[in-house]
């Protein structure tokens, strides 16, 4: 039961974490850092972004902890879905 919950929950955070990245990718782009849109974004998504940040060096000047983020995220909810539907 408490499986089936947890699994329930990695697929409906999932999707909308991933939107929230990609939407704070996007923004990084066009929107002013002193933004309240997206300082809350930040806010919303650092907490996995930031590990991975810290993990992973910045290359090139390039930051890739959102996109590796969402590759984890990706990878956690395929396993997710190999537990229902072995």
């Amino acid at each position: 039961m408490i499986v089936l919950v947890l699994i329930t929950f990695v697929d409906l955070f999932v999707p909308m974490f991933s939107v929230l990245v990609i939407v704070r990718i996007v923004m990084s782009y066009f929107v002013r850092p002193g933004n309240r849109l997206a300082g809350g974004l930040a806010s919303l998504t650092e907490p996995l972004i930031g590990p991975v940040r810290r993990v992973l060096p910045a290359a090139a000047g390039l930051d890739f902890a959102p996109l590796v983020t969402l590759f984890l995220l990706q990878g956690l909810q395929y396993l997710a879905d190999g537990l229902v539907h072995p």
